[in-house]
């Protein structure tokens, strides 16, 4: 295969990772705004569409695959694909947690706890994501390093918002007179919040990852690579 039509397959694998970040962007936010509104046709949306991201993922896992076994490609080049193929998990993955938020907002049918601003800090990692592809994208290394900073802040937001729900639970007066259900309620309302703010968590992990292995691939430094 000419040098040229093979820097084009790598072109188009980096154009194509690109588009898939963008489509699990999409859901990412359109799971937060179902969320956020109780709004069950978002909702689905966003349930319905993880399988278009699950067919992105698998298309591109096997144009990593014929350019590892086809073309052979050494150092930059070989750092590139593995590069991809590692980021493409990671926005898979970020389409499940998308997915699952979803989820949440079909059982949530109220903010039991409005204090805990889950959506300032979904708007943080969305960030992380959105830089960690543009990283990947113009190969620029200087955002990686700011990428996993940004995460320890995430980590302790996260940590401080899962504790202020724990303190209430253990703290809140259950007196005769509240019902079962309501209990029922209550404890399934705390369960959703908690994965919630873990599920955030977790997206602003898949960002560090992404930074990682750009910083990877274009320094071959696995200094955030753990």
């Amino acid at each position: 295969m000419p040098r040229e039509s093979y820097q084009e397959l790598l072109e188009s694998v980096r154009e194509d990772v690109l588009y898939m970040s963008e489509v699990v962007l999409d859901r990412l936010r359109l799971g937060l705004s179902a969320l956020e509104q109780k709004d069950e046709e978002m909702a689905w949306q966003v349930i319905d569409g993880d399988d278009e991201i699950n067919q992105l993922y698998l298309d591109l896992e096997q144009d990593c695959i014929d350019l590892l076994a086809l073309q052979q490609p050494v150092a930059s080049d070989l750092r590139f694909i593995a590069a991809s193929f590692k980021i493409i998990t990671d926005l898979e993955r970020i389409g499940d947690l998308a997915t699952n938020l979803g989820e949440y907002s079909l059982e949530a049918e109220r903010d039991a706890y409005p204090e805990v601003d889950i959506q300032e800090v979904a708007e943080v990692v969305i960030e992380m994501v959105e830089n960690a592809m543009d990283a990947y994208d113009r190969e620029a290394t200087e955002l990686c390093y700011s990428i996993a900073e940004t995460d320890d802040e995430v980590d302790s937001r996260c940590e401080a918002a899962s504790e202020e729900v724990v303190r209430d639970l253990i703290e809140r007066e259950i007196d005769a007179e509240t019902s079962d259900a309501e209990i029922e309620q209550l404890m399934a309302d705390v369960s959703r919040l908690l994965l919630t703010i873990r599920d955030i968590e977790r997206v602003g992990d898949h960002a560090v990852n992404i930074a990682a292995r750009t910083l990877y691939m274009v320094e071959n430094d696995d200094d955030l690579i753990y």
